[in-house]
């Protein structure tokens, strides 16, 4: 079952029961005044509320309007802001030994044969940009249980993109992570004995020099045989990562809310809390395929700081303020 139909069918299971609980409240008669017999009619849909919402699911807007005297529905959007995020990565060289054991081997001495071979100097540091790419539209149904109408409980799903953030190196570090991609397809076409350009080989000398040195990469982490996990720049000499959570990510929360100004109905705040279900551990892949976050221990730096935090969070914590208008 495809996302379209997921969001179809939760919104029907939200909608429909409280609709017809709705028209039954609708039509009955509640006591306004426990020390009078006067009565007034509920109707469904008798307000409409603007809010505007910010938190931890970022920026955001919606409209409320009650199903009956217990229940009200919500839909809106929020978006997280493009706040970047500069990561440093450290250039690092090295190679297995006969013995299949990893070897680090001197990279300055690579980069001086990088640079005479290709005019390109690899700067030893390397600065990616992390961008939240977090935007979702909900529908939540808010249940008031109790007569003051202040405490209410929540439940409903956000539905957004899978990509909730990405990764990539800053323009200024492009030239250097093209001379490392070549530099790796001249190592690699020495190690599968092929011509470097046509039918040239580089000279004997010098070919063993490289496979000395071994390749260029960055070092991130290690996988889980110990293995080292060295990320080198893909097809297009770039460096990337993306994570990723489920697009559909049902909501349960509480809240609680009341007048913003004493004695005006027209102006609300309220606060809502709860757990967003996106999926478990969210993956974080880079560019190469590899998910940081299942198949790379001892992850480095500051990325090893923020995996961690993300491989914690099996839910995401919804904490936002709302301010609401009533329109009418």
């Amino acid at each position: 079952m495809n996302i379209n139909k997921k969001c179809v069918i939760a919104a029907f299971a939200c909608i429909l029961p409280l609709a017809a609980f709705a028209q039954i409240e609708g039509n009955t008669d509640i006591n306004t005044d426990s020390n009078t017999d006067n009565k007034t009619t509920v109707k469904a849909f008798r307000h409409l509320d603007l809010s505007i919402t910010a938190g931890t699911t970022g920026l955001g807007i919606d409209i409320a309007t009650p199903i009956c005297k217990e229940v009200q529905i919500r839909a809106g959007f929020s978006f997280m802001p493009h706040i970047s995020t500069k990561m440093h990565f450290g250039i690092e060289s090295g190679r297995f030994d006969e013995d299949g054991n990893w070897v680090t081997t001197n990279l300055d001495n690579m980069i001086d044969k990088l640079e005479s071979f290709t005019g390109y100097r690899v700067d030893k540091t390397i600065d990616m940009i992390g961008i939240p790419t977090f935007y979702n539209f909900n529908l939540l149904v808010d249940v008031f249980p109790f007569h003051n109408k202040h405490w209410h409980f929540t439940g409903g799903f956000y539905l957004g993109p899978s990509k909730i953030a990405k990764a990539y190196n800053t323009t200024a570090d492009m030239p250097s992570l093209l001379a490392v991609s070549i530099y790796n397809n001249i190592y690699d076409k020495i190690v599968n004995y092929e011509p470097i350009i046509g039918d040239y080989y580089l000279d004997p000398d010098y070919e063993d020099k490289i496979l000395e040195y071994g390749r260029m990469g960055i070092h991130m982490g290690d996988y889980s045989d110990g293995t080292p996990y060295f990320m080198v720049p893909g097809d297009n000499s770039m460096v990337k990562a993306k994570i990723r959570a489920n697009s559909f990510k049902p909501y349960v929360g509480f809240g609680y809310g009341g007048r913003l100004i004493p004695k005006e109905d027209k102006f609300m705040v309220s606060f809502d809390c709860g757990a967003m279900f996106w999926g478990g551990t969210p993956e974080i892949i880079t560019h190469d395929g590899t998910n940081l976050a299942k198949d790379v221990v001892n992850i480095r730096g500051k990325v090893g700081d923020y995996v961690d935090v993300i491989s914690k969070f099996k839910v995401y914590p919804v904490i936002n303020v709302r301010f609401s208008w009533r329109i009418f």
